[in-house]
């Protein structure tokens, strides 16, 4: 399977299935951008979303993304632009959450790394099952968590060196609450996403995207 190679528009994802999602997106980004709490914030989370979208529309159209992964990315957009718009700290659904169950913080961030290591994951296993000669086992399995583990590391990079240029004006993006161990927590949330990832989504990655490259 190496090689990425174009594949026609019988292999492609459904024409509507994929606007859908596109949509789901773009109407989610319109809302967010109404009375934000923070436009600083609101830019940081969002622009990965905002230079993402275009470049998975044509990847796309161009090679072809399976189903599940493109569910994933959307779901991974709502989850940024929904904190863009409110800081993690202050999403409502986790608010709900601490008051429930009595937690020190909100965790909506918690699942946020959750899902970043989720869907990198499950990018480098398509990536690897497209590009090398890499067959599923116990070796893709676990370059595809190293890698997502990796991006997640990148990320809080990012976070620290926002914090350290911008100040006080970065901590709604940093999202640490106060949690001297928060980036720790982040790449231990995204490590367990990534294990997740592969031990539950690899036999059904695998279903599609031979269904997608060979139908």
């Amino acid at each position: 399977m190496p090689g990425i190679a174009p594949t026609n528009s019988s292999t492609l994802p459904h024409r509507y299935f994929g606007a859908v999602l596109s949509v789901i997106v773009v109407a989610t980004l319109a809302w967010s951008a109404v009375h934000p709490f923070d436009w600083l914030t609101w830019w940081m989370e969002v622009s990965w979303v905002l230079v993402g979208l275009p470049i998975v529309v044509w990847l796309a159209h161009r090679h072809g993304i399976t189903r599940i992964l493109l569910v994933l990315l959307t779901m991974h957009a709502v989850i940024l632009v929904v904190g863009g718009h409110y800081t993690y700290e202050k999403v409502p659904v986790g608010l709900w959450v601490q008051e429930w169950f009595g937690l020190a913080r909100n965790d909506y961030d918690r699942l946020g790394h959750f899902v970043q290591g989720v869907v990198p994951a499950l990018i480098a296993r398509e990536l690897l099952r497209r590009t090398s000669p890499l067959q599923p086992g116990r070796w893709l399995a676990f370059l595809c968590v190293a890698s997502a583990l990796a991006f997640s590391a990148i990320f809080e990079m990012i976070e620290w060196g926002s914090s350290v240029a911008l100040g006080a004006s970065a901590d709604a993006f940093l999202g640490s609450q106060g949690d001297p161990w928060d980036a720790q927590w982040d790449m231990l949330c995204a490590l367990i996403g990534a294990m997740c990832s592969m031990a539950t989504l690899s036999r059904l990655h695998e279903r599609e995207l031979t269904h997608m490259l060979f139908a």
